[in-house]
């Protein structure tokens, strides 16, 4: 079979590791710099290029790893890879929604899936208000798209959320505010699921004086024995946001456990390590299926 990997390079570790055990078993995995491919339309088949080279019907399978400064372009590589009948771990419309918070809250919501007390705006005129609709502070401060905890903030005082709110609002930088869960005590869960089977899960834990549990923040990690409830949460939401690979995360707060966000192209390093699962092996399995699938048909 072969598969092309969706990055910008396999000096990603988590891009590294797939082509490792897409290799090992048997495949031949090439590196697509999605950032480099362009698309043609309007004369007969569109067709995709990579640079000069046209890799329009090369492959059986795609493996998009999305960064989230080029998003709409690579969602729409993956998009025109799909309509090729070229299959995807990943929609990209199911990319698209995860990369956006509120999209993707709206969504939970939706589907009575428990989340965080969320408010999003952009008036600049109401911050107090806004803070109060959360029951005051602490509040979380959210860039709507970002990720490994870069664009995050606590802020404690009124004073604090009003300056931060405000300064993001003039920045004219998308935001979202969230209560402060206090007894998740700086602890969340990173599922990972692979098509509709939960492959691996881990809690992340911050360092003394960080509320932010991100591995890429210095949280300190452990496999953990997630529950039920939890198992059908993170299945239902990958499912609802059309994902074949994702990760779901998790806070455990005195209500039971709220979805934080969904991650089209989850970190490998963090939970392999926790868990000793190999995450990747999964994923190629999961393509194994679904070509071997399309090709008896």
């Amino acid at each position: 079979m072969d598969i092309a990997l969706l990055s910008v390079s396999l000096n990603v570790h988590s891009t590294r590791r797939i082509a490792e055990e897409a290799e090992k078993a048997g495949h031949y995995v090439e590196l697509i710099d999605h950032t480099k491919c362009s698309v043609k339309l309007g004369d007969g088949t569109p067709k995709i290029f990579l640079g000069e080279e046209d890799v329009t019907n090369e492959f059986d399978a795609i493996i998009p790893r999305i960064g989230t400064k080029v998003t709409r372009h690579g969602a729409a590589i993956v998009k025109q890879f799909e309509m090729n009948g070229v299959f995807s771990t990943a929609r990209s419309l199911g990319i698209t929604r995860a990369r956006n918070k509120v999209r993707t809250l709206q969504i939970m919501a939706r589907k009575g899936i428990a989340i965080p007390q969320t408010l999003f705006s952009i008036n600049p005129d109401n911050i107090g208000e806004q803070i109060r609709l959360l029951g005051g502070p602490p509040v979380i401060i959210k860039i709507q798209e970002g990720t490994q905890g870069i664009g995050v903030i606590l802020a404690e005082s009124k004073q604090s959320a009003k300056s931060i709110i405000d300064t993001f609002y003039k920045m004219d930088t998308s935001i979202l505010l969230q209560e402060y869960v206090k007894e998740a005590n700086g602890e969340d869960i990173r599922i990972i699921v692979v098509g509709n089977k939960i492959v691996a899960s881990m809690k992340r834990s911050s360092e003394l004086g960080e509320f932010r549990s991100n591995v890429h923040r210095g949280g300190r990690t452990s496999a953990i024995e997630i529950t039920a409830n939890e198992r059908k949460m993170a299945l239902h939401a990958t499912k609802y946001l059309g994902l074949g690979v994702a990760g779901v995360d998790l806070m455990r707060s005195k209500k039971g456990p709220v979805l934080l966000e969904v991650n089209a192209s989850p970190g490998l390093k963090g939970i392999e390590g926790a868990t000793g699962v190999n995450v990747a092996k999964h994923i190629v399995a999961y393509v194994e299926k679904n070509v071997g699938k399309k090709r008896r048909k």
